[in-house]
Formats: structure tokens, C-alpha cells, sequence
């Protein structure tokens, strides 16, 4: 079966090719619709919303992959799985759709609410990198759980070509979705740790900075990635706020075999086991942070430990090669429902 797939950072046709090499077999053949301007870089943004200029970029990049189309469409992100499923209302004829890393940060109520089930009730996959988040959507969008499935976040291999920084050691946290900056700020002053802090503006507005903690800002993807392999420890501090929060934080820094330390909260499960591939604390609780960052600082054995088991885990089940396979299964299913391919 023929899919066209459409990504907003999926820049130029002859070499975004994102997961479809992975895919395998030969039943499945892929075109990629290419982004026209620039991308969003989401730290930066004032908003954590999308734009109307961002809207109207995404509707054109989901218009052109309607008219490409020669079977289904593959969608990354919910706001393409949007576009194309009005679009497909719009046509008034239904073609397979998978909506790919749907990951809703806030499940409106209201207008937004009703549009979001208009635009994708015929969605025929919706993939989440949390289980939890099945049972979210499904209940949210009124549609049926076996819609939904769940696929570890994919993130390629990293390679580590940076050492631990012993003589200034620190630690690293990144992300701005639901980050609880201020706890962990109030657990370094405590533990007087030096701290690096990669985030936006938007995330640590009104936030008192301590003494112990850096701020870099607009530093480039391959700098951050330099940070977390230097990093002695990665802290993904989180509130409970939205469906899921700081996956890819979580993933990228254990495929670097670097130990994290996360809250608890829904979905980080399926990818830390506390004391195994990670370490978890408590929700709101500056001791229970404290407590943890303190004995993983302290212990290089076990810092050794957990990354090496995180950097196993994430090989056999975030790779490339375990989502592509994950993809043609469920294009087989899909293709299967649809008699199509």
C-alpha cells in the first residue's frame, strides 16, 4: 500500500525520510510531503499554543499531502492529524489515516474540544507514546480504545562522544511542558549543586534563579545533547499537569546511557523503572528529590548501572529499527481493515 506521509520537520523530500527505511517488507511504499518555511522551535515560543501563521503553514502542508495521496497518509503530530482529517471531511471521501506521536498536551473542552472530534473521528490509528494516554484520547475524542495504540517514543541512536565533566560536575534538566522548575531549584540550593537549566523563556518566567543554577538559552540541538552527556546526573522535574510530559527528555538522555531522575507521574512508567533504568520521586516533594539526587550524585556505581540498563532498554525498544517494525504492523492492520494494499 502506498502511504504519503507528512511531518512538520520534514524539510526536503530527497533526505527526510524520517521512519519509513525502518519499515519492513516490501507491502508498504512512501512518499514524504516536505514543510515549506521555518520550524517552531516550542521553548522559544511566547505561547504554548499553536499559531494562526503556524495553522495556516500545517493546513498547507496537509492540502498538498491530500492531493499526493495514491492510498493512506501518515500524520506526525496532532496537529496535522487535524488538517488532514478536516480536509478529508471536506473531500467527502475517507482514505486511511494514521496520526503518529499524538501527543495532546491539553484536552480542551468547549468549541476546541468539538473541533478536535469532528476533525478526527476518522482517524483509523492514533499513536501514543504512553499508555495511559489510550484510555485519555479514547475517552476525550469518543472513539474507541482499539484506535489507539501504543508505541514507545522512537528517538535514534545518539552517539556519546563526550565524557562526564569532573571538574565543574552539574546537573542537567531540560524541557518546558509541565516542568517544575521551582522544586528543583529549591532542591539545589539545598544540596548547593551546581545546575544547568535548558529551557525557554516562557517556562521560567517569574521564576527566582538561584545562585547554583544556569540558564542557557537558543542553544542548538547538538549542544544540548553535549550537555547531557556531560551532565554527572538528568533531572526531568514534572507537575501533574496534562496527559504526559517529558518523554523525550527521559528517552534521549537514557539512550546516552546517562542515569535520570524523574517525577512520577502518568505514562513515565513505561519507560523508567525506578531503580532499574531510573529513578522516580514523588510528585511536589523537595526531600524525596533532595534524597535522590544527593545519593546518585554521591554514587558512581550506580549512576554506571542505570544508565547502562536505560541505554539497553532504549536500544530494544526506542530505536529506529523497533518503531519501524512497530509501523508496519500497524500499516499491515490498517491496510488489512481497509482492504486496501
Amino acid at each position: 500500500m502506498h502511504w504519503t506521509v507528512v511531518a512538520p520537520f520534514i524539510r526536503e523530500q530527497s533526505d527526510s525520510q524520517w521512519l519509513t527505511p525502518f519499515v519492513p517488507g516490501q507491502r508498504h511504499q512512501f512518499r514524504c510531503v516536505p514543510r515549506q518555511g521555518s520550524t517552531i522551535n516550542w521553548h522559544e515560543a511566547a505561547l504554548p499554543v499553536t499559531g494562526r501563521e503556524e495553522w495556516l503553514r500545517l493546513w498547507n502542508q496537509s492540502q498538498e499531502a491530500v492531493k499526493a495521496k495514491q492510498g493512506g497518509i501518515i500524520t506526525v503530530f496532532p496537529q496535522l492529524a487535524a488538517t488532514v482529517g478536516l480536509q478529508q471531511r471536506f473531500a467527502l471521501k475517507r482514505f486511511p489515516v494514521v496520526a503518529w506521536w499524538f501527543n495532546v498536551g491539553t484536552c480542551y473542552s468547549g468549541l476546541k474540544a468539538w473541533l478536535a472530534c469532528n476533525s478526527l473521528k476518522d482517524v483509523n490509528r492514533f499513536i501514543v507514546h504512553t499508555s495511559c494516554e489510550r484510555e485519555i484520547y479514547s475517552q476525550w475524542l469518543g472513539l474507541p480504545l482499539e484506535r489507539f495504540e501504543f508505541v514507545p517514543l522512537q528517538v535514534p541512536e545518539i552517539p556519546v562522544t563526550y565524557k562526564e565533566e569532573t571538574t565543574r560536575p552539574f546537573i542537567l534538566a531540560t524541557g518546558s511542558a509541565c516542568r517544575d522548575y521551582p522544586l528543583l531549584f529549591e532542591a539545589v540550593k539545598k544540596l548547593n549543586i551546581r545546575t544547568v537549566v535548558v529551557s525557554g523563556p516562557r517556562a521560567l518566567a517569574g521564576l527566582s534563579v538561584p545562585p547554583q543554577v544556569e540558564t542557557p538559552f537558543g542553544l542548538e540541538r547538538q549542544e544540548i545533547l553535549r550537555l547531557g552527556q556531560e551532565a554527572r546526573i538528568n533531572v526531568v522535574p514534572m507537575t501533574q499537569e496534562g496527559p504526559t510530559a517529558g518523554t523525550r527528555a527521559i528517552v534521549e538522555a537514557m539512550r546516552m546511557s546517562r542515569a535520570v531522575i524523574a517525577t512520577r507521574r502518568s505514562g513515565i512508567e513505561d519507560y523508567i523503572k525506578d531503580g532499574e533504568t531510573g529513578i522516580l520521586v514523588e510528585p511536589n516533594s523537595v526531600d524525596d528529590l533532595v534524597q535522590a539526587i544527593d545519593k546518585l550524585w554521591n554514587d558512581q556505581e550506580l549512576r554506571e548501572r542505570l544508565g547502562q540498563e536505560a541505554a539497553r532498554y532504549t536500544a530494544e525498544n526506542c530505536s529506529d529499527e523497533a518503531a519501524g517494525a512497530a509501523m508496519g504492523r500497524i500499516l499491515d492492520q490498517v491496510a488489512n481493515e481497509t482492504h486496501l494494499g
